[in-house]
């Protein structure tokens, strides 16, 4: 049966890039094919020139002419193989594409997840009755802090002149008070008082009456 129809390939597939990469080396040995034919092309072109017309410079002339054959079939192919391997690269572009997006819609969709199941644990209800409450404590504070505060104003049926006349009513008591309370020498030149400590001897009692005189 394999003889017949073959063993099925157990060779790993290839691979967008791989591919890629081969068609590319492709591309450069033509390139190089390229150069070669245009270098012998150059040359045929400057002998043709210096020849005279005759079977010699017939001859030249078909060879070159089978080096352009040559020459526009390798860039008939490189054109192809370049085709082929910008839609390649275009197709891996474009699957990285898909990557990304199928990566960005997974972690879309986790987030969700998560976001539903966070989102679950929350009763509105009571984040409201919550709200209710603090607002109710705020104004309960503030109502506080306004009793605190308030000033104690002096009653507008109080009359001013009757203020007036008792703080007279006082300066004339504190100077009747004042009266008779000290006297005129200082105590220290009494003569029943000591001298200070800080005097060497003490005054005569004659100069003491006389400056108290």
């Amino acid at each position: 049966m394999n003889r017949l129809f073959g063993a099925k390939s157990t060779a790993p597939k290839p691979t967008l890039n791989s591919a890629i990469s081969n068609v590319d080396t492709r591309i450069e040995s033509l390139d190089v094919k390229l150069a070669k034919l245009n270098a012998e092309l150059s040359t045929y072109q400057q002998k043709l020139s210096k020849m005279r017309d005759g079977p010699g410079k017939t001859a030249l002339k078909q060879k070159a002419l089978k080096v352009l054959q040559q020459r526009k079939m390798y860039e008939s192919q490189r054109d192809q193989l370049q085709s082929q391997s910008w839609n390649m690269e275009q197709a891996g572009m474009m699957q990285d594409n898909l990557k990304n997006t199928m990566t960005t819609i997974d972690a879309m969709k986790s987030t969700t997840k998560e976001l539903r199941n966070q989102y679950g644990k929350l009763n509105i209800d009571k984040i409201d009755r919550l709200q209710d409450e603090m607002a109710d404590l705020i104004d309960m504070g503030n109502d506080i802090q306004l009793a605190i505060s308030r000033s104690y104003d002096v009653p507008e049926d109080v009359d001013e002149s009757e203020l007036d006349a008792e703080l007279e009513a006082l300066g004339d008591e504190v100077e009747w008070d004042g009266v008779g309370e000290a006297s005129g020498v200082p105590a220290y030149m009494l003569d029943d008082v000591a001298p200070p400590l800080f005097v060497d001897e003490p005054p005569e009692t004659n100069k003491v009456k006389e400056a108290a005189g």
